[in-house]
């Protein structure tokens, strides 16, 4: 007697249905993981209360004032969010951009150097800075704080010695300029709103088959929709905006379009979201910021991971250096200092990357870098005094870092983490 077996049927993944992914959401939530909320929910109030108080807040030209403001402060935050979540700090990102921003200029103007050439020193610079902190910190064991803040102090002393004791640089190459001051065709923004669209609705698709294929749940379409669409509608209407005429003598000069520096910070913000969420190093990265013991017992260099961290902390800042000497068209001994390091490392904290390490994300100095630029923008346009925008932002800091804590007891309460 023979016996005959149905047919194996492929496993296929339960699709959650929306109601319960934002069910699920809410319990994540209540449980601690606050993820980009509160930086989200204070850029929401942000904005509404300075668009009531100050009629010129929503303007199309203070609105693309506010990417090339904070565009900087966001480059270094990017990469102080690597060093952020080893449970690492930076103390000295600020100066280090301003020593690749003057190894730029010098090399620009004073040696005639093309562009490429200047810019590729300058940011060669910045991983030479990164590879000698971090093998002091990861090699010799001392405290990031210690290392960091000894260099804080000395680039300052290298930023007078490339400027020969003050002087002033100023930069004349069109490209370098173009970076922060300059806009794309209105129609170039809007065939960037496409693109980025579609791929990141291909990109979420994707992920769904990629999840369905190996028996996981998979997201409701429904929404994937919703996050589709909210992406559309923001950076539809941003784009709008940006394309307006905001030039005062429109018959003379027109001034539209979106700023040259948006979508250098876009590439930098999708690769560094690629590197930390789909990548090995991204993986390790997480796990030594976690729990760096189990992390070396797991097999993991822990030291090459910090090494690496501070390399791409220094490389960002020689980004944000290069944007700050564009956005000023010179190279002085401020540049980089005064509040610029205080700012990236808010921002980071602000967009919801972790003060005790393990938990961030690239977006997060996106998100936070956006609350510093409103909160500076907002308060500049009501009159109020420098100390007074000091004193709120030291404030929100204190709030995100007090939000951070307190998450992260209520997650260990819950069992999260």
């Amino acid at each position: 007697m023979t016996t005959t077996t149905a047919p194996e049927e492929k496993a296929v993944a339960p699709s959650a249905g929306l109601n319960k992914q934002v069910r699920d959401y809410v319990e994540r939530v209540r449980g601690g993981e606050l993820g980009a909320l509160p930086a989200v929910i204070g850029l929401i109030v942000l904005c509404t209360v300075f668009a009531i108080l100050s009629p010129v807040f929503l303007s199309p030209v203070n609105f693309a004032n506010l990417f090339t403001q904070g565009a900087g402060v966001t480059v270094i935050a990017m990469g102080l969010v690597f060093v952020l979540l080893l449970g690492e700090i930076d103390l000295s990102a600020g100066f280090a951009s301003g020593v690749c921003a003057a190894f730029l200029g010098v090399l620009l103007t004073n040696e005639g150097w093309p562009w490429y050439a200047a810019v590729l020193a300058a940011m060669v610079v910045g991983v030479v800075i990164g590879l000698v902190i971090g093998w002091l910190v990861a090699k010799l064991g001392i405290p990031s704080f210690v290392v960091t803040l000894a260099a804080f102090l000395a680039f300052q002393g290298v930023v007078l010695i490339l400027l020969d004791e003050g002087t002033n640089i100023s930069i004349r190459d069109s490209v370098i300029l173009a970076i922060a001051n300059e806009n794309m065709y209105p129609w170039l923004g809007w065939a960037l709103v496409v693109v980025g669209v579609l791929a990141y609705a291909g990109l979420q698709l994707l992920n769904n088959r990629r999840r369905a294929g190996r028996g996981l749940v998979a997201d409701p379409l429904s929404l994937i929709a919703v996050r589709v669409g909210a992406l559309a509608v923001a950076s539809g209407f941003a784009v709008y905006v940006l394309n307006l005429e905001r030039s005062r003598n429109p018959g003379v000069i027109s001034l539209t379009g979106v700023p040259v520096v948006v979508p250098i910070i876009l590439v930098l913000l999708l690769v560094w979201t690629f590197v930390l969420r789909r990548t090995r190093f991204g993986r390790h990265i997480y796990a030594v910021g976690g729990n760096a013991e189990a992390a070396r017992r797991a097999g993991i260099n822990v030291d090459r991971i910090k090494i690496s961290a501070f390399v791409i902390c220094s490389f960002m800042a020689s980004v944000g250096g290069i944007i700050a000497a564009s956005r000023a068209n010179s190279v002085d001994p401020n540049t980089g200092g005064s509040n610029v390091l205080l700012f990236a490392v808010g921002a980071a904290v602000i967009g919801g990357t972790s003060l005790f390490g393990g938990k961030g994300r690239a977006l997060d100095a996106v998100l936070g870098g956006a609350v510093v630029a409103v909160v500076i923008n907002g308060m500049g346009l009501m009159g109020y005094s420098s100390s007074v925008k000091y004193v709120v932002t030291g404030a929100v800091l204190l709030l995100a870092a007090g939000v951070d804590a307190l998450s992260r007891k209520r997650a260990s309460a819950s069992g999260r983490r």
